[in-house]
């Protein structure tokens, strides 16, 4: 049988070389940044499984306290290493762990956030002129510090109270009575916060008050694993994020243009940064971070009180009986509706007169404060973890789960149950171990703005059980006789899924 050989070359397609090319390219770049640039030390906590190259563990970014539960629960000291993009990321679980990770130097607060968090509005790059972010977070806590004195509560207070009596009547005015306090209430708590740390011309006008939100919000959600782990790479979180953060710059530096040409002088948060020489785009970035500091968690937890509250006769009992007491201490005119007695209480007594409603917040705040704390090694050095030989590699990232203490059975019986009588003395779990309740910050790292969040915390909720008799109930107005279940994989507060109402009946007395 004869063979014939054609005369004509076959060549390859340059269409399918190129492929080839790329396809090469990749894979050679995936095993090098494999195997290479991840390279850990030997004594580094293990890897996970899962650890995918140049992704890492997606099981951080969409199922966190799982993720977290199972890589705990696979290592032999609790701790374990895996990546989020190029980043080296170290676990850390269990009392020792947690004793570290919050009272060490040698781990970076700022360093650790201006990474591994995702949701700054980035208006500026920081080789355009930002300070180093341990700078930066300085300067923000000295704003912070100042805008939140006691002078500055004391000035404010009433306003405050004006704010919150205002947005309880348009509550009285919603169609049948039925409110989202996801919404409305979550929305009083931006308008406060706005009021503190942002411009009264933005809490005065309803209109910019909601595209302020809307823009927060947008940046808020901007904070995705593709964001955290490919920050320069043009995503649509990036984008979002970056054309929220524009629009809010346009917006205050239309205010303060406003300003200057009537010549007006406010007593604002604006006015202070304006007077201290600070640029615009530090003056939104302050903003956004305030927001995020002081909105996120105080205004989910402000909602989910009411609805604790709502589906639990025995604390409402209790909150409504510390609101009338306090009101009568200080009221003018005892006859005087219990709305209208309110009035009278000093900021002192908003402060201090309050321990009730501060429990029944602190334990919202344990089931809803989620996701993960940051730190990053800054010491240049290995850092021991106290397990063996077991040390943070320098220059690595570290986390650790709010659950592994707060929704720790041993420590907190019945975890996902709210009972603000755990904190009373009798039982004080939250002091059966060190750092116990990180609700409000813990070692080094404070919560700055946990005295403003517990006053609007109780002038929301004195005004609240003043004003209406209540009840929990779905979209179909079924009564609901629990609270809705927190999603316990969620990266920080968060509403609920399923959306809850209040039917609200206004009080008399």
């Amino acid at each position: 049988m004869a063979i014939l050989y054609s005369s004509e070359r076959v060549t390859a397609s340059p269409f399918l070389l190129l492929v080839g090319c790329v396809a090469v390219l990749f894979t050679a770049y995936v095993l090098v940044h494999t195997f290479f640039l991840r390279r850990l030390p030997s004594n580094a906590p293990p890897v996970v499984s899962g650890n995918l190259p140049l992704t890492g563990a997606w099981g951080f970014w969409n199922q966190r306290w799982d993720f977290f539960q199972y890589a705990r629960s696979h290592s032999s000291t609790g701790n374990f290493s895996f990546h989020a993009g190029p980043n080296h990321i170290v676990g850390m679980s269990g009392d020792n762990a947690r004793q570290l990770f919050f009272e060490s130097r040698d781990l970076g607060f700022a360093e650790g956030y201006a990474v591994l968090f995702g949701q700054s509005p980035q208006v500026k790059a920081h080789d355009d002129g930002n300070p180093p972010p341990e700078e930066a977070s300085n300067l923000f806590s000295r704003r912070l510090a100042y805008l939140l004195k006691n002078e500055q509560f004391r000035k404010k207070l009433p306003i405050l109270k004006s704010d919150v009596q205002e947005a309880i009547e348009a509550i009285k005015n919603e169609p049948n009575g039925v409110t989202n306090p996801f919404e409305s209430i979550y929305r009083i708590v931006f308008r406060l916060t706005i009021r503190m740390v942002g411009a009264d011309d933005i809490a005065n006008d309803p209109v910019l008050l909601e595209q302020t939100l809307k823009h927060f919000e947008m940046i808020d959600q901007s904070a995705t694993a593709t964001s955290v782990m490919f920050p320069k790479f043009p995503s649509p979180a990036v984008l979002k994020r970056t054309y929220a953060g524009a629009r809010l710059y346009m917006m205050v530096e239309k205010i303060v243009k406003q300003r200057a040409e009537s010549g007006e002088k406010h007593d604002d948060a604006l006015q202070y940064m304006l007077d201290q020489g600070d640029r615009m785009f530090k003056i939104i970035e302050f903003i956004v971070g305030a927001l995020f500091a002081g909105l996120l968690n105080s205004g989910i937890n402000a909602a989910y009180v009411m609805c604790y509250l709502a589906t639990n006769e025995e604390w409402l009992a209790k909150a409504r009986e510390e609101v009338r007491s306090t009101a009568a201490k200080y009221a003018t005119d005892l006859n005087a509706p219990l709305l209208h007695q309110l009035d009278d209480v000093p900021l002192e007594a908003w402060e201090s007169e309050f321990p009730v409603v501060d429990l029944c917040l602190k334990d919202s705040i344990r089931l809803n404060l989620l996701g993960a704390a940051f730190r990053k090694n800054t010491s240049g050095k290995a850092i021991p973890t106290g397990k063996g030989n077991e040390v943070i590699p320098p220059n690595s990232f570290v986390t650790y789960a709010i659950g592994d203490v707060h929704l720790d059975p041993k420590i907190y019986p019945n975890p996902a149950k709210w009972d603000p009588s755990r904190y009373l003395p009798e039982k004080a779990e939250d002091k059966k171990t060190i750092h116990g309740f990180l609700g409000w910050g813990s070692g080094r790292h404070p919560c700055l703005g946990m005295r403003f969040a517990k006053l609007e915390q109780n002038i929301i909720t004195a005004y609240f059980l003043a004003s209406f008799d209540f009840t929990l109930q779905n979209e179909k107005g079924v009564i609901l006789t629990e609270a809705p279940l927190v999603d316990l994989n969620g990266h920080s507060a968060m509403k609920p899924k399923i959306r809850q109402f209040l039917k609200v009946t206004p009080r008399e007395k």
